[in-house]
């Protein structure tokens, strides 16, 4: 908690904000405090967990820590229209699914800033496909309290204790129909990370990129839409936010791991919705057809991250938009 004050501190006076040690004191002071409470008093998260906004209001909480971590005048969101398309499938009954990378324990609160000004209903009302380090770890519980949540466990730690696999199992058959029963009710909108966890910087280059996407997961998430008995979406998302609180470098078994934030930009991008049958039409079998459709969502992924990246790390702005990535700024970093 000490480290992870420090560390807070220093990146929030990299801002240059005049309240910035004002800022430290008002939001380390509520989250130690709300992650001791997290040790003290245990919270059990449900198979479907709905943000928790009262008495405490973990939501806004969650939104006043990251905020000051961003830096918005270097911050982007690309093709700003298809969420405002996304909000009209939302009001007819529709559902919608954002197929997504994965950077950082920041990444539901990255996408709901700088979705705030111009789509707040999709910034407050997204069921995030939450792995179970996000509802064990006390540093994090508080965060994960303030967010809608489908619980499961990550493939990537199925195994870590051998005599808990089976529990997890029956653990994620209860969240699947959880996820099948709300995706009835019409309406949703859910956000999964195919990949399994965050993304890692290449050992080599050190050159972040999304993780390659977990096929089978996908597959699930898109019968479970199809089976729904409701108009389902499916959409490839981007976000790059690896800066601000980056993972460690590799994936680790032990809950605990080193807390490093600084302030940085952030951008966020989606791109036309991928239909499932126009993308496998020439596929011969069930399998390719499932490579085919993965690796189509992942192509677009990659695409809108590179032209985010060009964008923040390297330097160009709204000049690296693209024909089919059009960038924009979060609104409100003109305030």
């Amino acid at each position: 908690m000490e480290e992870l004050y420090h560390n807070y501190k220093n990146a929030v006076f990299q801002s240059g904000d005049p309240l910035a040690e004002d800022i430290v004191l008002s939001n380390m002071r509520v989250a130690l405090d709300r992650m001791s409470l997290a040790v003290k008093e245990p919270f059990e998260f449900s198979p479907y967990h709905e943000a928790i906004r009262e008495p405490f209001n973990y939501y806004l909480f969650g939104q006043n820590y990251i905020r000051p971590l961003i830096n918005f005048r270097e911050s982007y969101v690309g093709n700003v229209s298809i969420f405002s398309e996304m909000e009209e499938h939302l009001k007819k009954g529709e559902n919608v699914i954002f197929i997504s990378n994965h950077q950082s324990e920041a990444d539901p609160a990255v996408i709901a800033l700088l979705l705030e000004t111009t789509n707040p209903y999709i910034s407050e009302n997204i069921i995030y496909v939450a792995g179970d380090r996000v509802i064990t770890d006390p540093l994090c519980k508080p965060f994960s309290m303030g967010r809608n949540l489908l619980c499961v466990y990550s493939k990537k730690h199925m195994n870590d204790v051998p005599e808990l696999a089976d529990m997890k199992r029956r653990a994620n058959t209860r969240s699947l129909k959880e996820m099948a029963l709300l995706l009835r009710g019409g309406s949703k909108i859910i956000w999964i990370a195919p990949s399994g966890g965050r993304d890692r910087p290449d050992p080599a280059t050190n050159q972040w990129f999304p993780a390659p996407f977990d096929a089978s997961s996908l597959d699930n998430m898109r019968r479970l839409v199809d089976h729904a008995g409701v108009v389902g979406h499916i959409y490839p998302l981007a976000i790059l936010c690896h800066d601000i609180m980056p993972p460690p470098p590799q994936v680790e078994k032990e809950i605990g791991e080193k807390r490093l934030v600084s302030f940085h930009g952030t951008g966020i991008s989606v791109a036309p919705e991928v239909n499932f049958q126009t993308a496998t039409a020439s596929c011969g079998s069930p399998e390719e057809a499932k490579a085919t459709y993965s690796q189509a969502l992942y192509d677009s992924v990659c695409e809108q991250y590179s032209v985010l990246q060009s964008a923040i790390n390297g330097g160009k702005g709204l000049e690296a938009s693209t024909s089919s990535v059009s960038l924009s700024q979060p609104l409100q970093s003109l305030d």
